[in-house]
């Protein structure tokens, strides 16, 4: 999700879709509309298709990515959010990791 200054979604974007056990991330493809949207901050979000919501090393590790290149653009990375079909989530900001 993309949101302006005062946090309220201004686009709703999908990257990419991934494998059943993998997806690759990069940085460029996850803030071009951000940027084409002017926005100010985004949300990130993705399913495990195992419906377990826990964060995998990987998803730890592109979540501070984002962070960082987030950092040296100026659209700030305010949560990442991994769901699931029956509608659980886990925040990665919420369990520290942002």
């Amino acid at each position: 999700m993309r949101l302006n200054i005062k946090n309220r979604v201004v686009a709703v974007h999908r990257c990419h879709v991934g494998s059943l056990d993998a997806s690759i991330v990069h940085a460029r493809e996850v803030f071009k509309s951000a940027i084409l949207n002017n926005s100010a901050s985004i949300i990130c979000a993705h399913q495990h298709p195992s419906q377990v919501t826990a964060p995998s090393s990987a998803d730890i590790e592109v979540t501070k990515r984002l962070y960082e290149a987030g950092e040296i653009i100026g659209i700030q990375v305010l949560d990442h959010v991994i769901v699931n079909a029956s509608a659980d989530y886990t925040s990665l900001k919420e369990k520290g990791y942002l």
